[in-house]
Order: structure tokens, then sequence, then C-alpha cells
């Protein structure tokens, strides 16, 4: 080698070992095998390991509150759900961590055309009384249910790959099938389509579970129709308007006799109520005025069943004084009857003797008959024989 081709080499070298060196350089000489292998072993694991960052097989993986994670084992085939966030540290090559969004998805028909898998064209649906009707724009919300992202996975890939085309393959049928068994009419009237939606998001869930993924909600627009439709439609509501005010009138004027009824049967209640105080009044002064008449009644009673009872035990006594006084009486005239008896004839004289002696006689002073048999008293009184003739006649036997 020439001094011209040494270029700046240093001139203070070693005369023996910078020389050589100088000349393996210069000559093109080739580093030992060890020191190449060892070289693109280092480059590999170097371009492995940027590889695994980049992918996010490293080893750690990170889950922010909205993402639910699913860590495969690949040697033992398991899968642990990771609702958690936080880093995740993992066996790189032997395990994996899959990492989905749990928040709230969208999935919109509007518009002419489908611009992605959660933007398609609008939803048109034929009424059950055959007419269209269709909505400027309706979303349907899903979800990624978090404790069946395993399942996801599974049946969907990683990723985002779930909300390509479970949503998008059933939600436009199974919207039209519930919204079709109303007719136009129907429909315009909310609340009778919003049952149709409540009914989609069942069906649809029914479908999407065993998938990983739920509906959460579907909002509902007012329907579109034809122009002449929309019209039609309108007077109809302004007709059914209509008739819902003169309903809340009704329902006010019922309402209004009700609190007139309520107000005249509670005056009349309060009347009855005071009628029935009066007369129970009068029915306790009468139950009083009864109680004292009995009292009065009673005390009388008392006093002339005393007083029957003190003159039936006078008239008693005096019955028995008479008695006893008849009874001497009787005594005394059996003992006559029985003197009579005894004496017979001369009693009887002695007693008619007795009465003549009482009568005053006058005589004329001429006779009539020389030999009478009887004597005549003009002007006496006729007198009761004292002694039967016919007794008498009898010689006093009875």
């Amino acid at each position: 080698m020439s001094p011209s081709d040494q270029g700046d080499i240093p001139t203070n070298w070693p005369p023996g070992k910078g020389e050589a060196a100088v000349r393996r350089l210069a000559g093109g000489g080739h580093p030992p095998i060890i020191v190449m292998a060892a070289g693109v072993l280092f480059l590999v694991l170097l371009l492995t390991a940027l590889g695994l960052v980049v992918s996010g097989r490293a080893g750690v993986a990170s889950v922010a509150d909205n993402e639910v994670a699913v860590k495969v084992n690949y040697l033992t085939g398991a899968k642990e759900v990771i609702t958690t966030p936080g880093i995740k540290i993992y066996m790189p090559i032997a395990q994996e961590v899959f990492v989905f969004d749990k928040r709230s998805q969208e999935f919109t028909m509007e518009g002419r055309d489908a611009t992605s898998n959660n933007h398609v064209s609008r939803l048109t649906v034929r009424a059950g009384d055959g007419s269209n009707f269709w909505f400027d724009s309706l979303t349907v919300h899903y979800e990624l249910i978090p404790g069946d992202a395993a399942i996801a996975l599974q049946d969907s890939g990683p990723g985002d790959a779930y909300k390509e085309e479970w949503i998008r393959a059933h939600a436009r049928s199974i919207l039209r099938d519930e919204f079709g068994r109303y007719s136009a009419v129907e429909v315009a009237n909310p609340t009778v389509y919003n049952a149709a939606p409540i009914e989609a998001a069942k069906r649809l869930n029914e479908i999407l579970a065993p998938h990983g993924i739920r509906v959460t909600k579907i909002p509902v627009p007012d329907p579109k129709f034809d122009p002449e439709y929309e019209h039609a439609i309108e007077t109809r509501k302004e007709a059914d308007q209509e008739i819902q005010r003169l309903r809340a009138e009704e329902e006010t004027i019922v309402e209004e006799r009700g609190q007139r009824l309520a107000s005249v049967e509670k005056d009349k209640e309060i009347e009855r109520q005071d009628l029935e105080g009066d007369l129970q009044k009068a029915l306790l002064a009468a139950q009083e005025s009864a109680i004292q008449i009995k009292r009065g009644a009673d005390a009388a009673k008392i006093t002339q069943v005393a007083e029957g009872l003190a003159a039936k035990a006078e008239m008693i006594e005096r019955a028995r004084g008479l008695e006893a006084k008849f009874r001497k009486e009787a005594e005394g005239i059996q003992k006559q009857a029985e003197a009579l008896e005894q004496r017979g004839e001369v009693v009887v004289r002695e007693a008619v003797i007795e009465k003549l002696r009482s009568i005053r006689f006058t005589l004329v002073p001429y006779s009539r008959d020389p030999a009478p048999k009887r004597l005549e008293h003009s002007g006496a009184k006729p007198t009761t024989p004292l002694v039967d003739e016919a007794s008498f006649s009898n010689g006093g036997q009875s």
C-alpha cells in the first residue's frame, strides 16, 4: 500500500500491528463467523421484540375503563375475561390478551347509501295496510356484554369484529317485521308504534345474546309518509286531537257533576245527620217520658193495689162481721122458730094481738051483719102478714 492510499492514517502507529490492521481494512477482510452469528441473533431478537411491542404481544397489555379484555392461554386453551382496568401481564407467545371496546355503539340507518358497517341506508317499511313509510334516521344502540367477551372473541374475532355484521344482519329485518304489524294510521300514533321497537329489541337480544352482544335501546323518531298520506294522517291527528279535547271536556263535565253530586250528597248527609240527631233527641225524650209515665203508672198501680188490698181486707172484715151478725140473727130466728114450733097457735095469736094493738079501729054504730065473720078497716094500708096463713092453717107446721 502506497503512502497516498493510506489517507489520514496516523504515522505514529506501531509499525507492525498498525500496518497489519491497515492492510486488513484496506484489503476488505471478513470478521469471524461467531461474531456474525451473534449479530444476526441479536438483530432477530431485536426485530422480534419490536414486532411484539408494535403488535401488543410483548407480555404487557393496558385495559382502559371503557374496555374489557380476554386473556387466552394457547397451551391450555383457557380464556379469562378481564373486566377491571389497568396493566395486565401475560406470557408472550404462550398467552395473548385481546382488548375489546365495551362502550355503547350506534348502528344508524340513515340516507340512501351504506357508508360503513354501522351506517346503512334508511329503514323503509311496508305497513299492515299495504302503504309504505320510512324513518329519516333510526339508530340502534348496542354494546358488548362484558362478561361474555370470550364468546364475542370466539364468534366474531378480536377487536371491532363484533361491530361489523351481527347488528347489520338482523336489525333491519326485525324492525321491518315489528313495524309492519301496524297500519299507517297506527304507526302515526306514538302510543301505538312505541311498542314496536321494544319488541324488536327483545327479539334482537334473543338472537345476539348468545354471541356476547346486547341491544340497549332503539329510540324511534316520527315516521315519514308520502305528502298525500301525510296530509291525511295530519287530518286524522287533528280529528283525534279534537276527540281527545272533547273527551277531556266530557271528563271535566263528569268530574264537575261528580263534585256537585258529592256536594249535594254531603249537604243531604248533613241534613240527614241533623234529622237523625233531632229524632234521636225526640226518641230519648219520648223514652224518658215513657219511663216517667211507666214509673207513675207503676206507682199508681202500687197505690191502687195497696188501696184495693186494704179495701179488700176491710170488706173481708166487714163481711166477717156481717156474717157473724147475721149468723146470730139467724140463730135468733131459728130459736124463735123453734119456740113458735113449741108453743104453736098461742104464739101466733099473741103476735096477732100484738099487731092489732097498733091499729086504730073505727066502729060503725050499726051492724051490717048480725053475725059478722070478719072485720074490715076502711082506708087501712095492707100489711104483710107476719105468719103465712097456710102455715097457720096447718097449725104452725112448715
